[in-house]
Parts: C-alpha cells; sequence; structure tokens
C-alpha cells in the first residue's frame, strides 16, 4: 500500500489537499491527473465513492484511473478492521472521550499492538480500543496491522530508539523549545517538596467520532481537573497532552499531537475557565498558566507537525491562601441525562482524586473534614519552601567571560581569528539573534539541523552573505590540502557543512538518527574535522571551536556529543573550545554528558545564563569599528553611482575593490579612537607595511602634507587617459619598478585618484597578463560595449632592471627606479618635517627613511649596524634573525608565517597572547614587519621591512660573526620545525626550494644570466665548490621526492666540477622521482657536456683523434640523442614548466624546445668530429666529400677503403658499428629546423612579452642552419664547378640541385615559404618558384608536400610582385588544388593541402559561380581543424595559430591578402602599427578597411557560422576567446576572416543590432 503516514489514517475525511498530496506524492500520479481532482473538489469521503468510469469521463488516463480505485480499495480496507471496533462500543459520545490514564486501565489485557494514537482539530488518527480478549483484538486489528507494515521503515526505526529527555523548564515559555519524538519523560510523580512540578501525561485517544467541540471540552476538562488538583495540594505541576503510557508506549513517550489551529485551544481555556471555577475565577486564571505547544522533531532532528501541549499550574500563595478549589464538571446522572457536578481535585500520588466522588456521605464528610486539616500543613510548608526562595538578581558575570572566551587576550574580535561554529537547530523566531555569526564570520560552520537551509541558521546567514553548502565528505579525498581548500573556496567563503543531511534531499544526504549517524557518518564528520586541525590548515593558535547549543542534548549516543569528543581529541583538550548554552538546564544536560564522557569539567567554557539575545548584543558589540562605509558605491555612467552589496562583494573573493567613498563616513573616523588609528596606519605603512586606502585618505586631510608623487606619476596618469580615448574595451599598462621603491604605491595612489568610469584593475607582478586581458575580454563582450574602453589593466612589476625592461617592453608601460630625482628628495624632507610633528619616533620609519635618503647604502648599513650590535647569533631570536635574512635577500617578498616564528623562539600559549614575537625579538622586531599573508589561506607573515635591509643584515651576520652562508643554509635545511605541516609551511617550502634553485634571467627582468641560483652563485664565488655540493647534498635529503634539487645537483657536477659520473647519478635520481621533459634534458645536458668536454681536452692537449675516441664520443651522442629525443615526447605532456619560480603569481605554461635543441646541437658536434678524422689518402681513403656523402646515406661505411692502414680500419669499423645513428642525424637536424619554422611561424606567443623568451633560441637554431648550410648545401661556386666538370648532369641531379637552393634558402617548407613574406624580395621568389616548378614537374613521385609548396609559392610570389608571369592564373592553381585533394582525402596529416583549400576554395559574395568547386569547403575546414590538433594542440598553452592571410574584396587571388600589405598601407612607424595590431584598432583604419572584405554571420551556441547559398555554413573561431557573447544566443554578425592553421578566424567581431 502506498506511504500515507503523514496523513490521516481514515481517508474519509482527508480534505482536497490530502488528496492531491497522496496522489502526487504516493501513488506518483501525473500532476495534470492529480490537479483535475483537486480542481473538481474531490476530498477523501468524494473519492472512495468513485468507480473507474468516474475518473475516466473527468479525463483521468486509463492506466492512473486503475492505480487510483485499487489504492483506495485497500485504503477502506485497513482501516474497516480499527472502525469496527469504535462500532461495537455502546458508550455515549461523552463517555468515549477517556483520559489516557482510563484507557491505560481499560487497555491492560489487551496484548495487540495498536496503531499509534493522535488527535486532530479536524480529524484523529487514533485507533486505541477496548476489548475482553486478546484474541477478539488480534482479529480486529488485523486491518491496522497490515497497514502498519506497509508504512516507513524510517518511523519503525524511530520508535526503536528511545532515549531519557528533560521536561520544558517549569513556568517558562514554550516558543524556543522542541521535543524529540519517541523521547522519554521522567516518571509521572506526586506532590514532593510542592515547589518541584508533579507531572501527568495525556494522549487524548479514542477520539475518531468527536467533534471538534468535543475534543476542546475534553481538553479543558482534563487541564482544570489537574489544575484544580495541583492547587488544592498547594504543588506545581505540569499536564502533558500528546504523552504516550504503558502498554501501547512507553510510559512518558513524546508522540505529539496535530494541532493545526493552536489558538482555538486557548479561545477554549479561557472560556471554560469561568465555567469551571466559578467565583474563583480570577485566583485559578492567575495559579494556571495558558497552553504552551511545544514543536515535537523527528528522531532525525526535522520538523514535524505535530506539537506536546503543556499547561503549568503554580498555587501563588496570594490567591490560594485558606481557599479550596471546586470545579463544575459535565457529567451523567443515574438516569442519563447530562448535569453539572461539583468537584474537589485533590492531587494524591500520581493521580488526581475527586473527594465528592465518594458515594457514602459519611466517608464523604471525613474526607472533606481530613482534607480542610491538611491544607494548613500544606498551606505551611508552601510557605516555609517560598520564603528559603533568594529573591535578590544573582549576580552574572557571564557577559565579561564571553567577552574573555570569544575573543581571547582582546577586547575586540580579531580578524586573524578562524571560527568553526558546530550549532544545533535554532528556533525561527530566535533567528534574529545569530547576527553576530555574521561578526564572527566562521571558517567553518558544522550543522546538525537538517533544515537549516531551508528555514534555520543557515536560511538566515544566506539572506545577506554567501556561504557554500558542503558535506564532510567533500573534504575528506585523496586531493591535497591545496587542492581541497581550492576546490571549496574555504578561507575566502563561509563553509556550511550538514553534519547530519540536508531536507528533500535522497540516498546519502538524508537525515539520519543517532544510532545510523554514528554508524555511517561519525566516520566522515571525524575525517573532516582531522582535516580542520591539521597545522596545514588551520593555527591552534588562531582558532576556535564554538558549541551553540539550542536544545537539549541528553543523549550519549548523541552526534553532537561525538563531534565535540571528536574535536577535544584533536584539540588535546578544551583550550580552543566555547559552549554557548540557550539556558542553565541545557548546559547541565551537556556539562554532565561531556563529563561522563571526558571525564573533564567544561564549567569554565561555557555560557549558559545569558539569553541569546544578550549573547548577540555582547559580541556584536565587540567586533572592530568598521573601516569601511556601511554602503558602498561604486562610479557609474552619467557621473551616477551605484551600490555594491556585502554579498556581491563576497562573491568577488579575489579583488580588494575601492569605492567612491571608501573611506568616508565610517565607524572608526567617528570615534575617539580615530587619532590612534590614523596614528597606527601612518606608521605601519612608513615602517615598511603594504599600503592602504587609508593611507590615501589620510594624506589628503586638511593640514596634512599630500602623498608623494614619484615623478612618473604624470606619465602614468597620461597613458591610462590619453587625450585621444582608447577604442578597445581592454588595454594593459605596464609599471616596471624596483621592489620597494613606491611602484605598487605609485599605482595605488592613481588608482585611489581616478574618477574615471572605465574599472581601473592593479594587479602585482602577473605572469600571463594577456589571458586575464582575453578572460576580461569574454565578460566586456557581454556586456556589448565593443568599442567602449571598459577595464585597464595595471601591471606592477618588479625588475633589477626596469629601466631596461621598460625599453625591451612592447606593452605601453611607464617605469620607475631607486633613485630620486631632486625635486622627490625635496618632497620626501617635507614629508618627513610632517611626521616629525605627529610621530615620536619618526626615524624608526625605516622603509620610509630609506626613500629619503636616497636608498643610501651607508644609511642602511649604519642602520642595521646599530640594532645588531648586540646580536648573540648562537641564541634562537639569532637564528631566526639569520633564516629570514637569508630568505628576504635572495627571494624577494619571501616570510614566514607568524606561528612558525613564535614557535621558533619558544613563545607558548599563543592563543592568550601571554608573550608576543616583538616582545621576544626586541630590538630586533623594529626591522620586521608583520601583514596578512596567503597561501590557500590566509595567515599573519613576517618578513623584513624592505629587502635592502636584510642583505644588510645578512651582510652583518656573515662578516662580524663570522657565521658563512652554507652555515646558515645548512642550519636552515637541518631546521625540522620550518618543514612540519602548518599554515604558510608549502609557500615556505617553495621560497627555499626558490631560492636553492631559481636562475635569473634577462628576458623576466633579472640583472644577468645565471647558471645557478643567485645563493648558488654567491656561495661559489665566496666558498668555493664543496660547500655548494654539501648544501644540495643535504637539499636532497630534506627534500627527498623532491626532482628539481638533484637535477640542480646534477647540473653542479657536470659544469662545476666536471664530474660528470656523479652528474648522471643524480640527473637519473631526478628522472626515478619525477621523469618529464625538463628532467630528461638535463640527463641529456649531462651526456653532451661530457662529450664535449673531452672533445675540448683534447684539443687542448693537441691530441689527436684516435678510434677509440671516436667510438666514445659517438656512444655519449647516442645516450644524449636518446635523452633529448626522450624529453621531445615528454614536452608533449608536460603540463607546465618545473621551473619552480616563485617570483610571478604564476608557473610560466611554456612549450618546452630544450630536447629539440639539445639534439641539434650533438649532431653539430658529431658532424664536426668526423670531418676532423685523418685521413690517410685524400682521393682514396676517408675524404670529406666521402664523409658528408656518408652522413647523407649515399655512401655506405663498407664502401670506405683502409688502403691496409690499421687505423683507418679502426675508424671504419667504428662508423660501421654506429652506421645506423650516424646517417640518422642529417635527417634529425633537418627535421628539427622544419619543426622549429613551423613552431615559429604556425603559431604565436599568448604574450607579446613572451617573444624575447624565444629570441635566444631563434638565435642558436640560426648559427645551427648557417653551419648546416655549409656542410651539406654547395655554393654556387661548387654547383658551377660541378657542372662543368659533369656538363651532362642527370635530370635527377637537376632536380637535386634545386632542392639544395630551397633548402638553402629555406624555402623548402611550406613554413618557410610563408616566411619569405617577409623575407625575400620579388627577385628571389620568381626564382623559388621557378625551382619549384622543376621539381613539381619533373619528380618520379607526386608528394602532397611538395604540391601544396608549390601552390603557396605562387601565391607568396603573387603577393610580392602581382604582375609577375611565373605566377600561374588562380583557374591554374585551383585545378592543380583539387588533383591533389583527390589523392589526399579529408584525413590526411598534411594539415597545409586544407590550408591552402581553405584559402583557394572560399566561396566568394556570388557563390553561384562556383558552386561545383567550393561545395565541400566546410568538410576541409573540418579537416584542417582535425589535422592541426593532431600535429600541433602540444604545443598551445602559450602559443595560438596565427593568420598570415586575410579575406580581400577582390576575386581570384587578389582576395588574398598578407599581413604584409595591411603594414604596408597603414603608413606608420613600426612601434605605431605594433601598437595598433595589439590594441584591436588596426581593424577601423582606413587602408585596412578598404582592403579587407567584411563578411557577415551568425552565432549559435557560442559558435560563428558563415552561411552561403546552397545550404553552406561555414565555422568560424573568433580569435579571442571572450569574441563573443555566452549565453547561445542567435544573433548576426559582422568580422574580417583570416586563415590560420587550425582554419578560419574570426577579427574585429561586431553585432550587427549594436551597429
Amino acid at each position: 500500500m502506498s506511504d500515507v503516514t503523514n496523513l490521516p489514517a481514515d481517508i474519509e475525511v482527508w480534505t482536497k489537499e490530502d488528496v492531491r498530496q497522496w496522489l502526487l506524492n504516493d501513488l506518483k500520479v501525473p500532476k495534470e491527473h492529480a490537479d483535475r481532482l483537486y480542481d473538481e473538489e474531490t476530498s477523501g469521503a468524494s473519492l472512495v465513492c468513485f468507480e473507474k468510469q468516474d475518473l475516466l469521463d473527468l479525463g483521468v488516463k486509463q492506466g492512473p484511473a486503475i492505480q487510483i480505485i485499487k489504492n483506495v480499495r485497500r485504503l477502506k480496507d485497513s482501516c474497516k478492521g480499527v472502525k469496527t471496533l469504535a462500532k461495537k462500543d455502546n458508550t455515549p459520545k461523552a463517555h468515549k472521550l477517556q483520559s489516557s490514564a482510563e484507557i491505560n486501565k481499560d487497555a491492560v489485557n489487551a496484548t495487540a499492538n495498536v496503531q499509534e494514537e493522535q488527535v486532530c482539530v479536524h480529524a484523529s488518527e487514533g485507533r486505541s480500543t477496548e476489548k475482553s480478549s486478546s484474541e477478539d483484538v488480534r482479529s480486529e486489528t488485523k486491518g491496522a496491522a497490515s497497514a502498519d507494515n506497509s508504512g516507513k521503515r524510517k518511523e519503525e526505526e524511530w520508535k526503536a530508539e528511545k532515549r531519557m529527555c528533560p521536561s520544558r523548564p517549569f513556568d517558562t515559555g514554550g516558543k524556543w523549545y522542541t521535543y524529540r519524538q519517541n523521547d522519554i519523560l521522567p516518571p509521572e510523580t506526586g506532590p514532593g517538596n510542592l515547589l518541584d512540578p508533579v507531572h501527568e501525561y495525556k494522549l487524548l485517544t479514542n477520539t475518531e467520532d468527536a467533534s471538534e467541540a468535543e475534543i476542546l471540552k475534553k481538553f479543558t476538562d482534563e487541564v482544570f481537573r489537574f489544575g484544580a488538583a495541583c492547587m488544592n495540594r498547594r504543588t506545581n505541576g505540569r499536564i502533558h497532552f500528546g504523552v504516550g503510557d504503558k502498554p501501547l508506549y512507553e510510559h512518558g513517550e513524546i508522540i505529539g499531537l496535530r494541532v493545526p489551529e493552536p489558538q482555538k485551544f486557548i479561545d477554549k481555556f479561557y472560556q471554560q475557565l469561568e465555567k469551571h471555577f466559578a467565583e474563583e475565577t480570577d485566583a485559578a486564571r492567575s495559579c494556571i498558566r495558558p497552553p504552551q505547544f511545544i514543536q515535537v522533531q523527528h528522531p532525525n532532528d526535522t520538523t514535524s507537525d505535530k506539537f506536546v501541549i503543556e499547561i503549568d499550574v503554580i498555587p501563588d500563595m496570594c490567591y490560594t491562601q485558606g481557599k479550596l478549589f471546586y470545579t463544575f464538571m459535565d457529567t451523567v446522572d443515574e438516569k442519563g441525562k447530562q448535569c453539572r457536578a461539583r468537584c474537589l481535585f485533590v492531587r494524591e500520588g500520581a493521580s488526581s482524586i475527586n473527594i465528592l466522588a465518594c458515594k457514602n456521605e459519611r466517608q464523604r464528610f471525613e474526607k472533606m473534614n481530613n482534607v480542610r486539616d491538611y491544607l494548613k500543613v500544606w498551606e505551611a510548608a508552601r510557605q516555609a519552601r517560598d520564603s528559603n526562595i533568594s529573591h535578590e538578581p544573582r549576580k552574572n558575570h557571564q557577559g565579561h567571560r564571553l567577552k574573555q572566551l570569544i575573543a581571547p587576550g582582546r577586547n575586540t574580535l580579531d580578524n586573524s581569528f578562524h571560527y568553526i561554529v558546530v550549532t544545533n537547530k535554532c528556533d525561527q523566531d530566535q533567528l534574529e539573534n545569530l547576527q553576530f555569526l555574521v561578526v564572527i564570520r566562521p571558517f567553518v560552520v558544522m550543522d546538525f539541523d537538517p533544515e537549516s537551509e531551508v528555514n534555520g541558521s543557515c536560511w538566515f546567514f544566506r539572506k545577506d552573505h554567501i556561504v557554500n553548502l558542503h558535506y564532510p565528505r567533500m573534504f575528506n579525498t585523496s586531493d591535497n590540502i591545496a587542492t581541497v581548500i581550492g576546490n571549496l573556496n574555504l578561507f575566502r567563503q563561509t563553509s556550511w557543512v550538514f553534519c547530519n543531511g540536508r531536507l528533500k534531499e535522497e540516498g546519502d544526504c538524508e537525515p539520519l538518527q543517532s544510532s545510523a549517524w554514528l554508524k555511517t557518518r561519525a566516520g566522515e564528520v571525524n575525517d573532516m574535522i582531522t582535516f580542520l586541525c591539521k597545522s596545514g590548515v588551520l593555527q591552534t593558535s588562531k582558532l576556535l571551536v564554538v558549541f551553540l547549543l539550542h536544545s537539549f542534548v541528553t543523549d550519549m549516543s548523541s552526534p553532537l556529543l561525538e563531534t565535540f569528543s571528536t574535536i577535544y581529541q584533536k584539540l588535546k583538550g578544551t583550550e580552543n573550545i566555547v559552549c554557548i548554552c540557550k539556558d542553565s538546564s541545557v548546559f547541565s544536560s551537556w556539562r554532565d554528558l561531556v563529563q561522563h564522557r571526558l571525564q573533564t569539567d567544561i564549567t569554565d567554557k561555557c555560557i549558559h545564563e545569558l539569553s541569546l539575545q544578550e549573547i548577540n548584543a555582547t559580541i556584536m558589540k565587540m567586533k572592530e569599528l568598521q573601516r569601511q562605509s556601511c554602503r558602498r558605491y561604486l562610479p557609474s555612467s552619467g557621473s551616477s553611482s551605484v551600490l555594491l552589496t556585502e554579498k556581491d562583494q563576497e562573491l568577488m573573493t579575489v579583488l580588494d575593490i575601492l569605492c567612491e567613498n571608501e573611506c568616508e563616513d565610517t565607524e572608526i573616523e567617528n570615534s575617539d579612537l580615530f587619532k590612534t588609528f590614523k596614528k597606527q596606519t601612518e606608521e605601519e605603512f612608513y615602517r615598511g607595511g603594504k599600503v592602504t586606502w587609508w593611507n590615501f585618505y589620510l594624506s589628503e586631510g586638511p593640514g596634512c602634507v599630500p602623498f608623494i608623487k614619484r615623478d612618473k606619476f604624470d606619465d602614468l596618469c597620461n597613458l591610462i587617459t590619453p587625450q585621444e580615448g582608447y577604442r578597445t574595451p581592454c588595454v594593459i599598462i605596464n609599471l616596471f619598478h624596483h621592489p620597494g621603491c613606491g611602484g605598487t604605491t605609485l599605482s595605488c595612489g592613481k588608482e585611489e585618484q581616478s574618477n574615471y568610469t572605465p574599472v581601473l584593475l592593479l594587479v602585482d607582478d602577473w605572469d600571463d597578463i594577456e589571458d586575464l586581458q582575453r578572460s576580461i575580454l569574454t565578460a566586456v563582450h557581454e556586456k556589448r560595449k565593443h568599442d567602449c574602453l571598459m577595464v585597464i589593466i595595471l601591471n606592477c612589476i618588479r625588475s633589477q632592471f626596469p629601466k631596461e625592461s621598460s625599453s625591451k617592453s612592447r606593452i605601453d608601460n611607464v617605469y620607475i627606479t631607486n633613485n630620486l630625482s631632486h625635486k622627490e628628495q625635496r618632497f620626501f624632507q617635507e614629508k618627513l618635517r610632517e611626521l616629525k610633528g605627529e610621530h615620536e619616533k619618526p626615524e624608526t620609519f625605516y622603509a620610509f627613511m630609506i626613500m629619503s635618503n636616497n636608498f643610501s647604502e651607508k644609511y642602511i648599513e649604519n642602520l642595521v649596524g646599530n640594532v645588531l650590535k648586540d646580536v648573540d647569533v648562537s641564541s634562537k631570536e639569532g637564528q631566526l634573525l639569520s633564516f629570514l635574512a637569508l630568505l628576504n635577500t635572495y627571494v624577494n617578498s619571501s616570510s614566514m608565517s607568524l606561528s612558525l616564528c613564535e614557535e621558533l623562539v619558544g613563545i607558548k600559549n599563543a592563543l592568550w597572547q601571554r608573550e608576543t614575537l616583538e616582545d621576544k625579538m626586541d630590538p630586533y622586531f623594529t626591522l620586521f614587519t608583520c601583514f596578512k599573508a596567503e597561501d590557500y589561506g590566509t595567515y599573519q607573515a613576517v618578513r623584513f621591512l624592505h629587502q635592502m635591509i636584510a642583505k644588510h643584515c645578512l651582510k652583518v651576520i656573515t662578516t662580524k660573526h663570522g657565521v658563512i652562508l652554507s652555515e646558515i643554509l645548512t642550519n636552515l635545511l637541518h631546521c625540522d620545525l620550518l618543514y612540519k605541516s602548518g599554515i604558510g609551511k608549502d609557500v615556505l617550502t617553495q621560497n627555499i626550494l626558490s631560492m636553492l634553485i631559481t636562475r635569473h634571467r634577462k628576458e623576466l627582468g633579472d640583472d644577468k644570466d645565471t647558471l645557478f641560483s643567485p645563493l648558488v652563485e654567491q656561495i661559489q664565488e665566496m666558498e668555493g665548490t664543496e660547500p655548494i655540493k654539501a648544501v644540495l647534498i643535504e637539499a636532497t635529503k630534506r627534500f627527498d621526492k623532491n626532482a628539481t634539487v638533484p637535477q640542480a645537483l646534477a647540473r653542479h657536477f657536470y659544469l662545476k666540477e666536471k664530474d660528470f659520473e656523479s652528474a648522471l647519478l643524480w640527473a637519473q635520481d631526478a628522472q626515478h622521482k619525477m621523469n618529464n621533459s625538463y628532467i630528461a634534458d638535463t640527463l641529456g645536458q649531462v651526456y653532451k657536456s661530457h662529450l664535449k668536454h673531452d672533445i675540448e681536452s683534447a684539443k687542448d692537449q693537441e691530441k689527436p683523434l684516435s678510434p677509440g675516441d671516436l667510438e666514445k664520443y659517438i656512444k655519449l651522442a647516442t645516450e644524449a640523442t636518446k635523452a633529448f629525443k626522450e624529453s621531445q615526447e615528454l614536452a608533449k605532456k608536460d603540463e607546465y614548466d618545473d621551473c619552480l619560480d616563485q617570483r610571478k603569481k604564476r608557473r610560466l605554461r611554456t612549450y618546452n624546445t630544450s630536447g629539440n635543441i639539445g639534439s641539434m646541437d650533438v649532431a653539430m658536434i658529431i658532424f664536426d668530429v668526423l670531418r676532423d678524422i685523418p685521413f690517410v689518402d685524400e682521393t682514396e681513403g676517408l675524404s670529406e666529400h666521402s664523409v658528408l656523402q656518408f652522413l647523407n646515406n649515399k655512401f655506405p661505411a663498407s664502401a670506405f677503403r683502409a688502403n691496409g692502414n690499421q687505423t683507418n680500419e679502426e675508424f671504419i669499423a667504428v662508423l660501421k658499428n654506429h652506421e645506423k645513428f650516424l646517417v640518422s642525424l642529417k635527417p634529425q637536424v633537418k627535421e628539427g629546423f622544419e619543426f622549429f619554422e613551423e613552431y615559429f611561424t604556425y603559431l604565436k606567443p599568448r604574450s607579446i612579452e613572451r617573444e624575447t623568451a624565444e629570441d635566444r633560441s631563434k638565435r642558436k637554431i640560426s648559427e645551427h642552419f648557417k653551419k648546416y648550410v655549409k656542410l651539406f648545401c654547395p655554393s654556387r661556386e661548387e654547383m658551377a664547378s660541378e657542372r662543368s666538370s659533369k656538363p651532362n648532369l642527370s635530370l635527377q641531379q637537376v632536380i637535386e640541385d634545386a632542392r639544395r637552393y630551397l633548402e638553402e634558402k629555406r624555402a623548402d617548407t611550406f613554413s618557410g615559404l610563408l616566411q619569405c613574406l617577409n623575407e625575400k624580395n620579388a627577385n628571389q621568389m620568381e626564382i623559388i618558384l621557378q625551382k619549384w616548378k622543376l621539381i613539381t614537374q619533373n619528380s618520379k613521385s607526386k608528394r602532397l608536400s611538395e604540391q601544396t609548396n608549390f601552390i603557396l609559392a605562387n601565391i607568396v610570389l603573387h603577393c610580392l610582385k602581382p604582375k609577375s608571369k611565373h605566377v600561374k592564373k588562380y583557374e591554374e592553381l585551383l585545378s592543380l588544388l583539387n588533383l591533389i585533394l583527390q589523392e589526399g582525402g579529408t584525413y590526411s596529416s598534411c594539415t597545409e593541402l586544407y590550408y591552402m583549400s581553405m584559402m583557394l576554395l572560399w566561396p566568394s559574395r556570388d557563390v553561384n559561380e562556383n558552386m561545383t568547386t567550393c561545395k565541400n569547403i566546410c568538410t576541409y575546414v573540418s579537416s584542417i581543424k582535425k589535422s592541426f590538433n593532431r600535429r600541433f594542440s602540444y604545443m598551445c598553452h602559450a602559443k595560438s595559430p596565427t593568420s598570415h592571410f586575410y579575406l580581400g574584396k577582390s576575386k581570384g587571388l587578389r582576395r588574398i591578402i598578407h599581413k604584409g600589405k595591411l603594414d604596408q598601407s597603414l603608413d606608420k612607424d613600426e612601434s605605431t602599427k605594433l601598437h595598433l595590431w595589439m590594441s584591436g584598432a588596426v581593424w577601423r583604419e582606413k587602408e585596412v578597411e578598404k582592403l579587407l572584405d567584411r563578411v557577415k554571420g551568425t552565432t549559435e551556441n557560442g559558435e560563428i557560422y558563415l552561411r552561403y547559398p546552397g545550404n553552406l555554413k561555414i565555422p568560424v573561431r573568433p580569435v579571442y576567446l571572450g569574441g563573443i557573447r555566452s549565453g547561445g544566443s542567435i544573433e548576426n554578425v559582422s568580422f574580417y576572416l583570416g586563415f590560420s592553421m587550425d582554419g578560419p578566424v574570426a577579427y574585429d567581431i561586431k553585432y550587427l543590432n549594436d551597429m
């Protein structure tokens, strides 16, 4: 049968809403059928009368109709048995409304398991009846039992799990109190000390035939009977309705009643009060409290629709003195007539006895006298008890205690603290008192309320703030800490964790009761707590766990107690735990459970005498004064403003947003503490702290000297707001600066002053800035502001040589140096005078003083010398000083976490701030600054104020105290405390590794290129090679799983010590730990260096080449080539450059080509070696020509003649043994040249700044090519001499000569021909075309690539000299292309073939003219994309396909426009042209618009398509990711078309609707 647990058991009393709910939720009937019956006003009583045809007539389908009818019959049958029990009872209705005690008495002999009984104002589900024998009961309740069997197993499990719970505190409101279904209340009791209330439990059963009025009357009769009995006995009491008793339930078991309209019970209570008590109504009203309706929760903590109704009785002596309270009850006289009977109820034991019910008049009289006599005794006892109660207000110091617990050692909340809140269900009326959660900003909330998201704490918090909803299992993955934190966005947004499931969730997420929770979820929560308590996640010294208990916890198996126990174990005690209890009774229960479970008293850790309202106000008052306006505004168009809501700001987790009113109308400015705050803010900045918006605001106050503007400030302003404006949505400006010379401050100053509508985005040392620009363009295009500037990216880049970096940068930029002009020095002196007037010791503002003294080395030397004059470098403080000095000198902006520094110097109990690092490190702490740092979370960190101070501190330690660099570094590596798990540990480890292995590179702004890290080179210079070796070996032990350290050690051995065996061992060790392309390249470099070293040593010794040497050289070359080839293959799989360059915000994502270059290096070395073989006979022996023929694989080694010379025989034997390797070298080198031609020609760097990094590779490849040409490509003189000596050259030899000519001119490949557009003139190109014509017409094998190259050669010559007679006509090229396509098909690896097809077959405006020719263009576009991905996708991490040709307005070959022609048409200098291309403004130049054809297409689902007649639909890629709007809208667009190696590309996309 369907599940109807939540509906009345009697279907005939269902409302139309109940019927609809049953059809939808239980029978899963289609919604339209359920709605149809609902519209027809179909109640339960109507539904039982329906036949199948009735449903069909209403439009219900056959299947659902049969399903409804059958289930209705089952429900009717299941109710029959129970209903007949009531019918056999002939007692009048008034008598059928019995008390639960009477029912239990009558049912003692019954053994049937009768269904749960409850009351509802509309109808009842009660089924409890009387039976004379257990056998009859079993037979009559068979149907009810079957209904139970079909109910939810969950409810059966709930009934099985029962636990004791306390009653609601006496004489208190029930609004914020709840009970749990099936919990057991304390037993009913008789009068005791008169103050402890007696209890009586009622269930209000057997009401299925009762009307609403009868139910309410029964309720009031029971209440006033009990109330009168308690008042007459002068004892406090409470009667509970909805609580069961044996045998159907456990005594005191909470069942609950459905009470749809509580007000009716209250109204009836007051109406009946006067009828029952007559003249004593006022006294009774004062003593009997109105009903309280206590919500009943399911055992899994979800809210049910049931209540327990409770009425408290307090017989105050002011109203009861000397009185007996009679009640008047409706009853039936002996004749069966209704009448009013006078009753005198007195509480006797656990029952209320009616004294006047005694039939014997004498006995009744005696009982009355006894009551009157006892009344005096009861009143005396009551008065004595009342007098013992102290009415003086209890002294409560818990407000002060709360402040101490919630903010240890402080008077205000500390933003650096992280709070974990553990809570259970909070009453909805109390949610407004949870505002303090917003103030403490919980790191994690562990919520045990499954309904919290719907109507609880989570719902309240989410109204105005962002939280992420999680489950405990989401913290327990195999990922590392950083990944988990990143995935869950911890530290940036509150994580709200549902520890006992969520409402309406199915499967593993549904709420569970305690026993099931312990089995299935306790482990997940335990693992989550373990994760959170890791020192690498949260610092114990900055962690507080707050248990917020809104209701009783009474069970030892409670999930909350289990959670407390786990946290207690992980944090090793209660030092970091605070418990906030709703009231003292909740506290008492919680304290006792914890005491029993953990044998520890938590009284001092609990707040329980304050209301939640008082707790909320106390904590809210502790929050730090706001330093931002409560309502923040951003500038908008037309000088208007828009409100930045707190919720929106929380979504932008990585941005620090500057608002119009950033520092205006703040709490701090309007407080008495503002002067102190102003002073501290200025001191922190001028000492070397990070600049804040307050620094700018304060400097602009009345009487203040404005912030010092460096001379370059105006230049920066002009770049940001040029007179002519920008015509592109997003531009980039670089600001190069020395570290610590005010570059970031300068950029912040410009951002603070800007009232410009576009967003000014300040980023600090961002590597891949153009990727960021493309991401911004994606969002910009959604706003349909294609021609309007919306974002200016100001990138602050630290550089040791900012002027040189500025000159090399192709992006608009400004630079500042650490050298002040005279004007700037005057500003600094003026500012210093101001600071002296406002601050006591401005001379301690060291960062400011360094700049004031124009970065004087002498000033810093004197400063450091004075501070460190008494330093003990062997102490813990001295060790910390040396560690930070070393790190800050060699890794800019490096730091250590504050907690780690405290541990290093031996500070304990940091939570209560008993000792600070500043105290411990005095006076050296004046050289430090403490700031908020970020790893995968935020934490307090410590570093030197300025890198120059760190350098001089290190100099003092090494020179005056005799501690050498290698010793400091070794101590750093041996200090285990630095490497244990903790917050900031990963950043520190990376900084130490970077200090050891990161080399300097000029292209990254460094002063020079280095072979090793500056630290290693400094140790080498000052101490020699042995300390380097020792330090690096120690580093391999410390970082035993890291591959880069043994890699650096291998480089040290082969570069510095020439110990190639050791180098090989360490390179192989690195490869074993992580085999990526860089490690494999190092292995190849070891072999290559060994090879070069041996060759150079032999030359230095003037030792002739021997066969043994040749054997050794070739073997080394073979191993080197093998390693370099492996590096090439691994490069295709590398995800990023493993250079560990910590100076950048992001690692460089590049394609590693070092393996390709290395293999070419080795080949060139071997070519030189082979040419140096000593010849016996120039003409008949190993002549140079023969060796070259051998390398060309045209002259086998076996053909060499030794002429009886033993040495020659040995040489020839070596060549024979390695012939396969040697003859592979030339093709290998040729393949390398072709690879780089394609790499540099087909693809362009995503960042223009990266082009400089490729220049070195280009120079080296160019040198190799010159050498290659000299070796394998004969000069014109040599070729002329050969022709004259052999006048009858064969055609094959002529073709070979043509190939060698093309190879020499780098025009033998498709990519080489594309380069001819820029590198060759028309005359040279005509010769090249003639050579290709000769090859294609006369070669025996018609290669696809050669035919394709011939077509491209024609196009290139046409671009350079359109009227050349050698250029074939468009139609001829088209015919040739079609022939090639027939041979190549659509799945060729020759991407270039499809490139030519795309350009030549592209439809013209009048597509009907060549419909047959271009009908397959879509196929070829698809083919080029697939072919490109197969060949080049792995190279596209940092590069993207570039276009060499664009679609013009003419026809034939004239419509193919190359980039050079666009540049020629601009008639501007090179820098201006570059700026036009970068900004996108080139597409709006009139000369360009005249040449190019702006085509029209559509956007569909994020893609662009060109449509032509004949159902042609060609996909086109936008050149920028943000070129088209998101949302999948179908829009008409226009754009210029470019041709790249991965297909057609759209430039300058414009939406026609916007134009």
